[in-house]
């Protein structure tokens, strides 16, 4: 009884027009479907995992193979080239901006590299280990002459480390080409 209570101010609520029902216009695109794009290498982050192990940095390398040829795949001469990202990203002005981090894991330095490499996205992404058999990527797009960031997914990636970080990675780099390609606005469907 309380709940139809409370949902009667709302249905009235609705019914005049209340912004409460108001549907967001679409999004406009942040950039032309054929922006470029950076993406920093994936970060490996196992402080937290109940053993760590000598191989666990090679999740992070598979990670960064994946993205990075996921989207020369699907994107490919808007794809930055890696080498260059990774000169910028380890250079002694990026050193600067994150305090002696490394900069795939700090935004302000993400968004350096992509104005130093004359791109407007740049991807950030990290692999974290919490036990032998489930890990988590964490990743975004971000809009670098906004700082919005576009994208911004955790996907828990349980069983086989090798096969699930890669499905992981190749999932989202996906979801990065079909947003990059849309100028910028999020579509969570698949496209045929």
């Amino acid at each position: 009884m309380t709940r139809r209570f409370l949902l009667a101010p709302l249905l009235l609520a609705g019914a005049l027009g209340s912004p409460l029902h108001a549907q967001a216009a679409d999004p406009a695109p942040l950039e032309p479907p054929d922006a470029r794009v950076a993406a920093l290498d994936v970060a490996l982050y196992n402080a937290q995992a109940n053993v760590i192990e000598a191989t666990d940095t090679a999740r992070a390398v598979l990670a960064t193979t994946v993205l990075d040829s996921t989207l020369q795949n699907l994107l490919g001469a808007q794809l930055a080239e890696p080498e260059t990202v990774r000169s910028v990203a380890d250079s002694d002005t990026a050193r600067a901006i994150t305090g002696g981090l490394p900069c795939n894991v700090i935004v302000a330095c993400a968004r350096h590299v992509a104005t130093t490499v004359d791109v407007p996205w740049v991807v950030m992404a990290k692999v974290s280990k919490t036990s032998n058999l489930i890990w988590l990527l964490t990743a975004q797009l971000i809009h670098a002459p906004s700082g919005t960031i576009v994208l911004d997914d955790t996907t828990e990636l349980k069983g086989e480390p090798e096969a699930m970080v890669r499905a992981g990675t190749r999932i989202f780099a996906e979801r990065v080409a079909r947003t990059v390609r849309a100028g910028g606005v999020v579509n969570n469907f698949p496209t045929p």
